[in-house]
């Protein structure tokens, strides 16, 4: 039987205020009815004494103190998952956006998930192949990691990862270097937050287009859809992850765009709560949100299935310092720099090697057995080019010796070979393999000290 109270104090942009109530827990879920009968749901953000602060998830447009009521439902907001989400779209408040028929929930989960037993965390070295060679060859991407891509205004993160979320794949490399997809069940969660309806429908759009569709599930919340959604988009994505991965056996990629628009979000309920603010006026407590989000992801011991994360992020004014990506920074495995300077020439994808880091290696007996020393060497060999790119503008070539000429022409080849690909090309990796001793047999030999001789003398173009 629910209790309403008649006690609403306060309605200030999505926050309602109410007075006198008892019992009532953080995180709890709330319905606020208004005088025509309509109900709002909403969940308790803080509790003081007897006054609760909650959140709705519609706003509060016409909602009026005298004849509003509000009744707690004693238990947390909890989303219906089920297998049969993937090939659908649904909105950041987890309904149906795409118009197609209901699906029945396998079961109702809490959406701010269990913070898995760090006892029970398997280490994740488990290749996924994204078909581009700067995160493949430089980079790699692992099952169970969390591997954000800072981006900036403008710049094509969006193209880029709708790219990995269609190209996407678990392989392994026989012993006559054949690419083969693992025959275990793959899927991918795009969750949306923010952005433009244009944006949204290109996300659905290209999907459709290649396939990809039938084995994902799309979370979008618009720009001008309410604020509370966009906070509560990933953890619905994320919930969904888990149930995939972790009790269908199943490898989920959860691809996550603009995390800016969330830290941008969140900052604007903190406001509305009076809240002291921390750097640049985001909460201070912002760390330990994305953290709740970015630690769903992983491999748990004794499961088949896997959490992946790629969260999304554009960085306001290009400044890695900003508190967004210094944050994410701290709690993830490394970042994918999307370069300015490389789309500005035409370069796609325009990922600079410099800067870009997977704190994870990759198991090479799911790739080959050289790409952990190609890795090291091409890194190696194209930042020293652009430092002797960079001093031939003051001392000229002339003053350049001809091993120096050769790691101008290896970084010149690099970027326009290697990091450049075209536009939807889906490169395995051992053609990204292939493709770095073809660019490294530009320099002598004695300058490749990071890979060992039996390498140069098996996969050298000499």
């Amino acid at each position: 039987m629910k209790t309403w109270h008649k006690t609403i104090k306060e309605v200030a942009g999505s926050l309602v205020i109410i007075e006198k109530v008892q019992d009532v827990a953080y995180e709890e879920v709330v319905e606020v009815k208004d005088a025509e009968g309509n109900l709002r749901k909403g969940r308790v953000l803080e509790v003081h004494n007897d006054t609760a602060v909650v959140q709705l998830f519609t706003g509060t447009q016409g909602l009026d103190t005298k004849d509003a009521q509000a009744a707690f439902l004693g238990e947390t907001l909890k989303f219906g998952v089920s297998e049969h989400m993937l090939g659908r779209v649904f909105t950041g408040a987890g309904d149906i956006k795409d118009g197609g028929p209901e699906i029945i929930a396998d079961k109702y989960l809490d959406i701010n998930g269990a913070p898995i037993n760090p006892g029970m965390r398997d280490f994740p070295d488990q290749f996924i192949q994204t078909g581009i060679s700067t995160i493949d060859g430089l980079n790699a991407l692992v099952r169970g990691q969390k591997l954000p891509i800072f981006s900036g205004a403008g710049l094509p993160h969006s193209e880029l990862a709708a790219q990995i979320a269609q190209q996407a794949a678990a392989v392994s490399v026989d012993a006559d270097q054949n690419v083969q997809k693992s025959d275990e069940k793959f899927a991918v969660i795009f969750a949306a937050m923010g952005v433009t309806f244009e944006e949204a429908q290109f996300f659905i759009d290209s999907f459709e287009s290649t396939g990809a569709m039938e084995n994902a599930a799309v979370f979008v919340n618009t720009a001008d859809d309410p604020i509370v959604e966009r906070i509560t988009l990933p953890r619905l994505a994320l919930t969904l992850g888990e149930y995939l991965a972790f009790e269908k056996d199943m490898h989920v990629l959860v691809i996550m765009t603009d995390m800016t628009n969330y830290a941008d979000g969140l900052r604007e309920i903190s406001a509305s709560r009076k809240e002291i603010p921390g750097r640049r006026g985001y909460p201070g407590y912002m760390y330990t949100d994305l953290a709740t989000m970015y630690e769903r992801a992983g491999l748990i011991q004794g499961r088949k299935g896997s959490l992946t994360q790629v969260p999304i992020l554009t960085m306001p004014d290009d400044d890695k310092q900003h508190p967004i990506p210094d944050l994410t920074g701290y709690i993830t495995e490394g970042q994918i720099m999307v370069d300015r300077t490389l789309h500005n020439q035409g370069v796609y994808p325009p990922v600079q090697p410099i800067g870009s880091l997977s704190r994870i290696k990759v198991d090479k007996k799911a790739t080959r057995e050289d790409i952990a020393a190609v890795q090291d060497q091409m890194s190696a060999s194209y930042a020293k080019g652009r430092e002797i790119k960079e001093l031939a503008l003051i001392l000229g070539e002339s003053a350049l010796s001809d091993t120096d000429r050769a790691y101008m022409k290896f970084a010149t080849e690099f970027e326009k070979h290697y990091i450049t690909q075209g536009r939807g090309e889906n490169r395995s990796i051992i053609d990204t393999l292939n493709l770095s001793w073809e660019l490294l047999s530009i320099l002598p030999v004695k300058e490749l000290k990071k890979v060992k001789p039996e390498f140069i003398e098996k996969y050298g173009n000499r």
